[in-house]
């Protein structure tokens, strides 16, 4: 009968198992680090990426409201001449003027912010991707200063719609019709008679004129300021994110 023996092996130390656990955890923490460092690089990525769009909304904002405030300068200025016309009550023989000026108060040229990204970092829930403190602040300020501005663009459409049952009782609106055109109003071609030249009434109107001179000024300040911070933030940026023209 043949015995069969065994071969016996040898245990192996418990170093042994410490430097497979030891290879193992190292290889599992490296993998681990460069998930990370990869995660990390997407996410800077786009950050910077989300700054970038975010300065040029900043320079489109700088235009739009380079345009408004040149149109809220004019505005103010035939406002100034109409209050003029009306205080003096020599309304008579001016009537062209009186023409041009009451239809140009209820124009208007709004302010519409390019909100694109802030849009999609508050839609996207990525606002956490801005990192650096100082910039996420500065944005925020920003927006909300824009935010203020659309309430008293508001505030200025609701006193020109004010202005109108006035306008209706002084203006003829044939006349009115007839200064509309695709660019703009033009001052009527004669010297076309008003529905009514009382004083009384010429005084109601220029309450309301009154109104809008103000919640223009406010408009001409705050746009002012919001075209100083878009700057700013430009520059900050730029210089925070590294980012060249």
């Amino acid at each position: 009968m043949e015995v069969h023996h065994h071969a016996h092996t040898a245990r192996k130390k418990w170093t042994h198992y410490f430097w497979e656990f030891l290879m193992l955890f190292l290889a599992v923490f490296c993998g681990f680090l460069a998930e990370y460092q990869l995660e990390h690089k997407i996410e800077k990525d786009r950050e910077k990426r989300y700054i970038s769009t975010f300065i040029e909304d900043l320079k489109t904002d700088t235009a739009n409201i380079h345009r408004v405030l040149l149109f809220r300068k004019q505005k103010k200025e035939r406002m100034d001449s109409l209050m003029l016309i009306l205080s003096t009550g020599q309304a008579k023989g001016r009537e062209n003027e009186l023409y041009f000026f009451g239809r140009t108060l209820i124009r208007t040229a709004r302010f519409i912010s390019n909100d694109r990204t802030i849009t999609q970092l508050k839609n996207s829930g990525s606002l956490r991707l801005i990192r650096n403190e100082q910039a996420a602040d500065s944005m925020m300020t920003y927006q909300q200063l824009v935010e203020t501005i659309n309430m008293n663009q508001e505030d200025d459409r609701i006193e020109r719609r004010a202005a109108d049952p006035y306008l209706l009782q002084i203006f003829n609106p044939y006349v009115f019709d007839k200064m509309v055109n695709l660019i703009g109003v033009d001052r009527p071609t004669d010297n076309p008679p008003l529905r009514s030249y009382d004083p009384s009434i010429h005084q109601d109107l220029a309450f309301y004129i009154h109104q809008l001179k103000g919640s223009n000024f406010i408009l001409q300040s705050r746009l002012a300021q919001l075209n100083e911070k878009a700057i700013n933030l430009i520059k900050f940026l730029k210089k925070e994110y590294r980012i060249k023209d």
